[in-house]
């Protein structure tokens, strides 16, 4: 592979790994007064506000593979779904932050549920992390429609041959042995 393959790869992988590494930290942190218990407190990931962070973080970087293993009309499509998944790690970000999402795992939080009225404080730092991911990954889409008909492919050294293609010469021959081919058959 070209050297513009591998920096697309390790670019596009790195933004995957953001939006994963983003999903597991602290976005949101609830604050209030129960009654009997005085002050509680609890913190929820960005996995907590949303699952499908992490399901479509994993889809894109399985994403990423695929790119690189396919070729032609098929290289393009995966990187249109590879575009989306970027597109779609966007909005799940930036729909976590939105208050629906809070209020559901406020509910689900076993020490918030004496607390009327809580306090959200939005942790902006991890939230912005997987912002960034998404946008690689998006980019990296992109790119991968655009640019990728021009990145070389795989080796086919390991394809199989038609069975009644056989080398030519002795040079061939050895050439078949050297790539794992039995040049008798």
């Amino acid at each position: 592979m070209n050297r513009e393959t591998w920096v697309w790869a390790a670019a596009t992988a790195a933004g995957c790994l953001l939006v994963l590494l983003a999903a597991g930290r602290v976005w949101v942190r609830a604050a209030g007064t129960a009654t009997g218990t005085g002050g509680v407190t609890a913190a929820g990931t960005g996995g907590d506000l949303s699952g499908g962070l992490t399901a479509v973080g994993l889809a894109a970087l399985a994403g990423v593979v695929a790119v690189l293993a396919t070729k032609g009309v098929g290289r393009r499509v995966v990187g249109a779904l590879l575009g989306l998944c970027g597109a779609g790690l966007g909005w799940i970000t930036f729909s976590a932050l939105s208050q629906g999402p809070i209020a559901a795992w406020a509910r689900n939080v076993p020490a918030l549920h004496g607390v009327t009225d809580p306090a959200y404080t939005i942790e902006v730092f991890w939230p912005v992390v997987a912002g960034a991911g998404a946008a690689l990954v998006l980019v990296g889409g992109v790119m991968a429609v655009v640019r990728g008909g021009r990145w070389t492919a795989m080796s086919a050294r390991y394809d199989r041959r038609p069975a009644g293609e056989r080398p030519a010469d002795d040079r061939s021959m050895w050439d078949a042995l050297d790539r794992g081919d039995d040049p008798t058959s």
